[in-house]
């Protein structure tokens, strides 16, 4: 059986990657061969969900992870997902697998998830109940379910809240937060990365005290504006990477055990 301690000694067992369209801001390769000694993981920036289908077949792919915009659109191009994953409806993680007609498929997880669960819980306090999810993409439907785990109720909040049923607007967040009830809020759109590193997803910084508990998914800077400007109000900040190690640790999990299946 093939641990991540003998995956450091036989480089190469397995070809990794990550599937996205922009990928320079991405510290997952540096991880995987930092950690694990994995030198075969791979950055592959498609244009279009379209040509993944040709990428995995051309780098003899045994898995691969999904990140920004492909965490959603690539659930069609699946033989099988998760029960979890199919809750919330993104993907992040895939394995190549064979099929009973020896031909190959892929079959999808999600790790965002519960890695962000695993993350948040421990900095959670009892005045944590209700939270703002901002952005309404792929990242956002896992970290809704995680904090549907642990009994949080949440408002997703997108630009276009028309356009995306049970989201609500920008302004209507700002009013829940004067309110005094939404205590935490989490950012997962791309706003603020790099290299627009001057940019924040929540303008209204004098709304923000020390209770707030504040988690950008974004971990390319550490801190964010939105964290810096958060942390200056004396909220507690979380970044990405955390989440970031966690999730790829539970995919490298998902994939060892598939390898050793097949």
């Amino acid at each position: 059986m093939f641990t991540h301690s003998n995956i450091h000694k036989e480089k190469g067992i397995l070809n990794l990657g990550l599937i996205g369209r922009k990928l320079s801001h991405s510290f997952s390769k540096k991880y995987f061969e930092e950690k694990y000694g994995i030198s075969t993981y791979e950055l592959i920036e498609l244009d279009t969900i379209g040509e993944l289908p040709e990428a995995v077949e051309r780098l003899d792919l045994n898995g691969f992870n999904v990140t920004i915009p492909y965490k959603c659109d690539i659930i069609p191009l699946l033989d099988k997902i998760d029960p979890s994953a199919h809750e919330i409806g993104a993907v992040n993680t895939v394995v190549r697998y064979k099929k009973d007609d020896n031909r190959w498929g892929l079959y999808g997880y999600n790790t965002d998830a519960p890695a962000f669960r695993d993350t948040l819980q421990p900095h959670l306090l009892p005045h944590h109940r209700h939270a703002l999810i901002l952005g309404s993409g792929g990242a956002s439907r896992a970290v809704a379910w995680a904090l549907g785990q642990l009994g949080i109720e949440y408002q997703i909040v997108s630009r276009s809240p028309l356009s995306h049923p049970a989201t609500i607007s920008y302004d209507k967040a700002r009013e829940l937060v004067a309110g005094g009830d939404y205590t935490v809020i989490v950012n997962t759109t791309p706003v603020g990365m790099y290299p627009v590193c001057d940019a924040t997803p929540w303008p209204w910084t004098e709304l923000i005290g020390s209770q707030h508990l504040c988690y950008d998914l974004i971990y390319n800077p550490s801190p964010t504006l939105f964290l810096e400007q958060a942390a200056g109000r004396g909220a507690k900040t979380i970044d990405g990477l955390a989440m970031l190690h966690r999730q790829a640790d539970l995919a490298l999990e998902i994939w060892e055990r598939a390898y050793n299946n097949n």
